[in-house]
């Protein structure tokens, strides 16, 4: 099978390279897919994307015009693909549900280590020889109330380690598991009651138009004051301009980004000989107690392993005219 692979990074091609194994026929773009750069794609039979790439109607039905049939996705989050369309045109759509969830609760809870006891801050200072603690003070993540909104596979991860940190823990999802109430004592709620009592907020939610801007300012309200802001799931689910309202105020405490809503042609690009356009992630990196991370979350070995072998069982699934276990259908 013929691939046309865009927004194919260096530390992902080793790994694509390795688990295509000289199978299919693959062609690695470093561009994004888009409406520009989608006849790109003339004779492949297949075309893989990462999170930051676009498939919607005009994309796909330039895709389909060059002659493409399948979708490979390199993310288990598909809103960047109008999978209604899709169907339509006949282009089978593939993700890759399970790549590490442990990979995204580790760097979540990372966040929060880091701006809770200021680690970032403190390095600067020792690398200039203060040594001075002052503004440095944290507190205990033992006994403190996080609220997980979103308990799949990373919501559950993310509740096992901080159970292992002595944490109350609260959350908030459409079903409701039992295990994660009788091993970790976690407490289904309401949203906005979680909002309301958590000291620390982790989003592991994905994008759709229920989630959209979740967070915004009526629940930003409800919020304890100077309360631990966490998303390392999609930027998309936090209504930005308001959380710098909320930073300005004090109602936020700390932010945590991995993950930012107008994130595509920013992230995973070098722009240090540039001069940034974007005023909101220009306001928010004035903060002294925001972290932002460049969607790296997902970032381990084991995690592109994972996708870079998912992706080819796709390919190869649908190269051997079988059904995958991964296809997506519209809702």
């Amino acid at each position: 099978m013929k691939v046309t692979v865009f927004s194919a990074r260096n530390f992902e091609i080793p790994y694509l390279e390795k688990a295509n194994a000289n199978k299919h026929e693959v062609k690695l773009l470093s561009a994004y897919l888009n409406e520009d750069t989608a006849t790109l794609a003339a004779g492949a039979d297949c075309v893989a994307i990462f999170s930051s790439d676009l498939a919607n109607k005009t994309v796909l039905e330039k895709l389909s015009e060059v002659g493409v049939k399948y979708l490979a996705l390199r993310s288990a989050g598909y809103n960047h693909v109008d999978l209604k369309e899709a169907e339509r045109l006949g282009i089978k759509v593939a993700n890759v549900p399970r790549y590490s969830p442990y990979a995204i609760a580790e760097h979540t809870v990372g966040l929060m280590l880091a701006l809770n006891r200021k680690l970032i801050r403190a390095n600067s200072r020792i690398k200039e020889l203060n040594f001075s603690l002052d503004g440095l003070t944290g507190f205990d993540m033992n006994g403190k109330t996080v609220g997980i909104v979103g308990l799949g596979n990373i919501g559950k991860v993310l509740a096992k380690i901080l159970n292992g940190f002595g944490c109350k823990l609260l959350g908030f999802d459409l079903e409701v598991d039992e295990e994660l109430i009788e091993k970790y004592g976690l407490q289904y709620v309401t949203i906005d009651e979680l909002c309301r009592q958590a000291d620390i907020i982790s989003l592991q939610v994905p994008l759709n138009e229920d989630t959209h801007y979740l967070i915004n300012q009526e629940r930003l309200a409800m919020m304890k004051d100077g309360v631990m802001l966490i998303n390392t799931s999609r930027g998309g689910l936090v209504d930005t301009k308001a959380v710098i309202s909320a930073m300005k105020s004090g109602k936020i405490g700390a932010l945590g980004l991995d993950v930012y809503e107008e994130e595509k042609g920013l992230f995973f690009e070098d722009h240090s000989e540039n001069i940034l356009q974007d005023d909101v992630i220009a306001r928010l990196l004035t903060f002294r107690n925001a972290l932002i991370t460049s969607h790296q979350a997902f970032l381990t070995t084991n995690a592109l392993e994972n996708i870079a072998g998912t992706t080819f069982e796709n390919i190869d699934c649908w190269d051997k005219g079988l059904k995958c276990e991964n296809e997506l259908y519209s809702y």
